[in-house]
C-alpha cells in the first residue's frame, strides 16, 4: 500500500516573548489569531487563515534560535507573485526586521523564483518567495541555492 500524500498541517515554533511574536507573525504573514493563551505558565497562540492553523507559537524557550545545531533550517512561505514578496519586504523594513540579503533575490544564478530572507525576533530563519519574477538580480550565493546558505 502506498503512503498517502501528506500536506503540512502547521509549524510549531518556540518563542521567548509570545506577544512580540504574535505581533510579528500576524503583521508579516497576515495571519489571524485563531486561539491563544497569553497568560500563565503555558502560553501559546495558534495563527492561521480561515480557522486553519498555519503557525503555532509556544512561549517556552530562552535565548536565540541556534542555527548551528541540527533542526529547523528555515521556514518558507510561498506568495502568489513577486509583488506580494515586495510588499512583505516593505513590511519587514518598517518593523526593523533583520534581512539576510539586500532585498528580494533569486533562489540561484539565473533563477526566476526568489524571495526575501529574514529572521524573526528570536532569530528563526524565514523566507517569503514567489515562483517567478526575481530574475534580473544576481544571486547572493553563486553556484548554490540562496535559501540553503543563510
Amino acid at each position: 500500500m502506498a503512503t498517502p500524500t501528506l500536506d503540512t498541517g502547521h509549524v510549531g515554533l518556540n518563542v521567548t516573548d509570545l506577544a512580540r511574536s504574535i505581533a510579528f507573525y500576524t503583521r508579516v504573514f497576515e495571519l489571524d489569531v485563531i486561539a491563544e493563551q497569553p497568560a500563565g505558565e503555558r502560553q501559546f497562540a495558534f495563527l492561521g487563515r480561515e480557522g486553519r492553523p498555519v503557525v503555532t507559537l509556544w512561549q517556552q524557550s530562552t535565548g536565540e534560535f541556534p542555527a548551528a545545531l541540527p533542526g529547523l533550517h528555515h521556514l518558507a512561505f510561498q506568495a502568489p507573485d513577486i509583488a506580494a514578496v515586495r510588499r512583505a519586504e516593505a513590511t519587514l523594513r518598517e518593523l526593523g526586521a533583520t534581512l539576510v540579503y539586500e532585498g528580494v533575490v533569486p533562489h540561484g544564478e539565473g533563477a526566476s523564483s526568489g524571495g526575501v530572507f529574514f529572521t524573526d525576533p528570536d532569530g528563526i530563519r524565514l523566507e517569503i518567495y514567489a515562483l517567478t519574477g526575481a530574475d534580473g538580480t544576481p544571486a547572493p550565493t553563486p553556484a548554490v541555492p540562496t535559501c540553503g546558505f543563510f
